[in-house]
């Protein structure tokens, strides 16, 4: 078998990425193993998307982010993390999943699945840097699976001509709803609380608020989602009664959650409430020694508290404590 890796990454967008890089700077061995492509959850984001956040606040790596504009789009945000693995050389294993990360002695075993069939890897250490766009949260009613309806929103240019029902009331609903009223689509709004939720964005907050009132996007608040219809439209309960609202297309937007049942297996203690794990701020180390958990999955159920920005140090973390346990008694 060959030698053990010094560090095995679960993951491969930006934070994992970062933690990577910051692996190889240091001389370690090091991997990122993800079930989909490089950085997938951005791949998903609209295709025309823009950061708000700035470029200095998205770099890592110390590779700085060299565009014109200040707030980068998607498709250069795409580019600028493919060129900070290209940089740094840092070895990825794509479209496997990670099924089992189990501790024996001294190492981690890790268990993973590809379309060649099974793999196991060995490795000194092992971080958990999976984010959450992977499991969306669902509603739980018939015909959510219909394939008119969706998790995800791309672009509006397919919906033209069409009635299109958009589930939710954060920051991805209103920009969905803003997006496909803009380019003619007719787009209603359906939200089982009493109105647009108060942490959406400062900037969208009144816009998405002046459609509404002015009867551009209309809204049915504390209204709560029955079933998608075979033959199209949504059946709602409103506080006036059962509706049915015509929709040849619906977006769920309602939110994302980090994989929980995961971070358990691998043996990481997680809140029952709050999902958060268990780790050291000051290192991401979990309740497992030598495991580590990165990125939004320490925000737990609140995945609106992480971003790049605020977790771009959690590689130099990561990486310094790995080393120092790494390193022979007398060196350190």
């Amino acid at each position: 078998m060959n030698e053990p890796l010094d560090l095995l990454v679960v993951g491969a967008g930006p934070t994992a990425i970062a933690i990577g890089a910051e692996a190889r700077r240091q001389g370690l061995s090091v991997l990122l193993v993800d079930r989909g492509p490089l950085t997938s959850a951005i791949q998903g984001y609209p295709t025309f998307m823009e950061f708000f956040t700035t470029r200095d606040r998205l770099e890592i790596a110390n590779v700085p982010f060299t565009i014109p504009d200040d707030k980068p789009t998607r498709r250069q945000a795409l580019v600028y993390y493919r060129m900070v693995v290209d940089h740094y050389q840092v070895p990825l294993a794509l479209y496997e999943d990670v099924e089992e990360v189990r501790k024996e002695g001294d190492l981690f075993t890790i268990s993973s699945r590809r379309l060649q069939g099974p793999r196991t890897h060995r490795a000194r250490a092992v971080a958990l840097a999976t984010g959450y766009f992977v499991n969306p949260r669902r509603l739980g009613v018939p015909g959510e699976d219909l394939p008119w309806v969706s998790v995800r929103y791309k672009e509006p240019y397919p919906h033209f001509g069409q009635d299109v029902i958009i589930v939710g009331a954060g920051n991805t609903a209103a920009e969905a709803a803003l997006d496909l009223w803009r380019n003619g689509i007719r787009v209603t709004l359906v939200h089982r609380g009493p109105h647009v939720k108060p942490g959406v964005k400062y900037w969208l907050k009144p816009d998405i608020e002046n459609r509404i009132q002015e009867g551009s996007i209309p809204a049915h608040f504390n209204t709560l989602v029955r079933a998608f219809l075979p033959e199209g439209g949504v059946e709602v309960e409103t506080p006036s009664g059962p509706a049915v609202l015509p929709a040849q297309a619906a977006y769920v937007l309602i939110g994302y959650q980090p994989d929980a049942d995961f971070e358990r297996r691998c043996g990481v203690a997680v809140d029952p409430e709050t999902l958060i794990p268990t780790f050291d701020p000051e290192t991401c180390e979990s309740n497992v020694p030598g495991l580590y958990v990165a990125g939004t999955l320490q925000a737990g159920r609140w995945t609106d508290r992480i971003f790049i920005e605020n977790s771009r140090d959690h590689g130099p973390k990561i990486v310094a404590h790995l080393k120092g346990r790494l390193a022979p008694v007398g060196a350190r």
